[in-house]
């Protein structure tokens, strides 16, 4: 009787052991191939649609002041709230094709 369990626990300690050795033995998958390169695309422009705000009006009045005048006017490119900046394109004056951009804190404009 004392066979028994002795061959019960040889079987054992060859069945964990086989098991145990091929966990060891498996083989990786390849390594995948690099990436080819990507080509320089060119920079895609974010359209914001025009919003006004609370300053809208007094950013206009500042870029008229600057020689910006023209377009749609003084658009709230951020969330409204205690500090907003503004966007306006200038399509005529001294400053024609360019932007002029404000930042309002609590409705106290400044030029950016």
């Amino acid at each position: 009787m004392k066979r028994a369990p002795a061959l019960l626990s040889i079987a054992l300690a060859a069945a964990l052991g086989l098991g145990g050795c091929s966990m060891f033995h498996h083989t990786m998958p390849a390594p995948a191939a690099p990436a080819a390169p990507v080509a320089a695309a060119s920079p895609a422009v974010e359209t914001i649609p025009f919003h006004t705000g609370v300053s809208s009006a007094t950013v206009e009045k500042m870029a008229k002041q600057q020689g910006c005048t023209g377009g749609q006017g003084a658009g709230l490119i951020t969330q409204p709230g205690p500090v907003e900046v503004y966007r306006m394109r200038c399509e005529s004056g001294t400053m024609s094709g360019k932007v002029f951009m404000a930042r309002c804190e609590l409705r106290q404009c400044r030029q950016m």
